[in-house]
């Protein structure tokens, strides 16, 4: 046995760790979460309608920063879903509550989200 002390653990190692543990967590929210599946269709249609009308770099800062709201809205209401499902498996007007709150959020950053879309996209289909 070696007197030498034990290196520490590679921080890059834990690194690709953390990174793995939040792609795991992209897997679940996607295969777990119809709505999930939606805006992965809405993200995909705005890329590619992106790329297709040419829009500015601007624009795409927009684009890019709603499909980050409503993805992030989409899974901080799922891992709140879920804290709430392990916290209060029975029925409970404040689980209740707090389930329709984060369901609330979801629903305004995908507004918010259209309404981007919609002036970002809206003058580039119309000059088509």
């Amino acid at each position: 046995m070696s007197d030498r002390p034990t290196p520490p653990p590679d921080p890059r190692g834990r690194l690709v760790r953390s990174f793995g543990y939040a792609l795991r967590g992209v897997a679940i929210l996607v295969r777990t979460q119809a709505n999930a599946r939606i805006h992965l269709g809405a993200t995909v249609l705005a890329v590619g309608l992106g790329f297709w009308c040419g829009i500015s770099r601007g624009e795409w800062c927009a684009v890019v920063a709603a499909i980050g709201l409503v993805w992030t809205a989409e899974g901080v209401n799922t891992a709140l879903e879920t804290v709430v499902d392990l916290a209060s498996p029975g029925q409970h007007p404040l689980a209740e509550r707090a389930k329709d709150v984060a369901a609330g959020a979801v629903l305004c950053a995908a507004f918010a989200a259209l309404v981007i879309g919609a002036l970002v996209f809206l003058p580039h289909l119309g000059a088509q």
